[in-house]
């Protein structure tokens, strides 16, 4: 029988804070020379009451002093005229980065529009020119949300070299660069990998193994506690509105089942406040980058 534990709070509020005041003072450097950095977020088919993803990115890059541009589009809109969009915006030399809000609509094809957007902009890092070299271990932008997991890892843990990860998960924003970006030889990772997915045959054995289990499935409260080995770090990347909360309590939860795996678990990021700003706050530094590699061009 398990012992029961309580699992350290994983918060990423406080380190995302950090990176966002180093952010903000690249940014105010910029401004001293006349550069005003511009975000263009483009967003098909947003819901009735807005994406609240989007509003947390254009808020956040708001504060820093970053023009935020939010292109909404029509979930009818047609493949032309999502491309003449991408390429126009990637034209602007008053914008510095593009994100390209997804899933798309069903009629619309993620790799062909993310090929609209030029690499130097790609601040998201799934240009295939950018996904080509970071899994060559080479300078690129890198998607925000991984490099979000693996600083909270990185605080927590130090060094990974040899922890075995498990990953629930493969798709091309969190599960396949995470795993590439903890396998990689560089210092602090070279952890041993395990990648899961839809097709996995018993999960459960597989994450039990685990000394870091990221989960980022897709489905609320998937992974409980009969998935976690006794001491083991949990990082859920899910967030997913709750229909009808109780008056004071929660209004979101993760893919994980915080409760259960929190008594089992010796750490867990909390949903929302744990990966949702150090995301946010990686993907300013990306812009940071952007912006100042595009202005040394010029």
């Amino acid at each position: 029988m398990k012992d029961t534990v309580t699992a350290t709070i994983l918060s990423g509020k406080e380190p995302a804070a950090e990176i966002r005041a180093l952010v903000k003072a690249r940014i105010a450097r910029l401004a001293e020379r006349g550069v005003t950095p511009g975000l263009a977020i483009v967003t098909v088919g947003e819901p009735p009451g807005g994406n609240p993803y989007v509003r947390s990115k254009s808020r956040a890059a708001e504060e820093l002093g970053v023009r935020a541009l939010v292109e909404r589009m029509a979930e009818s809109t047609s493949e032309q005229a999502l491309h003449e969009k991408l390429r126009a915006l990637s034209a602007d030399r008053a914008v510095h980065g593009i994100i390209l809000q997804l899933p798309l609509p069903a009629h619309l094809h993620e790799d062909r529009h993310l090929e609209d957007i030029a690499p130097e902009k790609d601040v998201d890092g799934l240009h295939p020119l950018n996904v080509g070299r970071w899994v060559q271990g080479l300078p690129a932008h890198r998607p925000a949300t991984p490099l979000g997991v693996i600083e909270l890892l990185r605080r927590h843990c130090g060094d990974l070299t040899g922890k075995r990860v498990v990953i629930v998960g493969r798709s091309r924003i969190v599960g396949r660069p995470l795993s590439v970006f903890l396998s990689e030889r560089a210092p602090g990772m070279s952890a041993t990998v395990t990648l899961c997915h839809s097709g996995t045959r018993s999960l459960e054995s597989i994450t039990k193994e685990a000394d870091i289990l990221i989960v980022a499935m897709g489905k609320r409260r998937a992974v409980t506690a009969d998935h976690v080995a006794q001491g083991a770090v949990v990082v859920d990347v899910g967030i997913h509105a709750i229909d009808r909360p109780e008056p004071g309590g929660p209004k979101y939860e993760g893919d994980v089942d915080f409760e259960s795996v929190r008594t089992v678990a010796s750490a867990v990021t909390p949903v929302p406040g744990g990966v949702g700003p150090m995301t946010v706050a990686f993907l300013l530094r990306n812009l940071a980058d952007a912006v100042e590699a595009q202005e040394r061009a010029r």
